[in-house]
């Protein structure tokens, strides 16, 4: 049972790092694009702006599946020190997440009422 949770936690935090790596590369070459269109003296803030939320939902999206993998990975070793180092990651986790999402969703546009 514990070898089937390590090997489920491993899997959960590969596809996070996945998801933060895959978002990486595609806002990276985004942004390659964008600075040739800075080149040809055309502002590029607002769209660079946009670039930068899209990067933090990615940072979100994989940051929730790396807590989930510390989870599981805790279930299947429940000593007190690794409980205590889970909690300080989730902790730390939990607040960088807060704040992205509070960007992006500033960000993001509104229902038009």
């Amino acid at each position: 049972m514990k070898a089937a949770l390590h090997i489920v936690s491993m899997g959960i935090g590969i596809a996070g790092a996945a998801i933060i790596i895959w978002g990486v590369i595609l806002i990276t070459l985004r942004l390659i694009r964008l600075e040739f269109k800075r080149f040809r003296r055309k502002s590029i803030y607002a769209e660079r702006e946009s670039l930068r939320h899209q990067l933090g939902s990615y940072l979100l999206l994989g940051m929730e599946f790396l807590i989930a993998a510390d989870i599981i990975g805790t279930v299947s070793h429940p000593t007190l020190q690794d409980m205590a180092v889970l909690g300080s990651i989730v902790i730390i986790r939990t607040v960088i997440s807060y704040f992205l999402e509070r960007e992006v969703a500033e960000f993001s546009p509104r229902d038009p009422e």
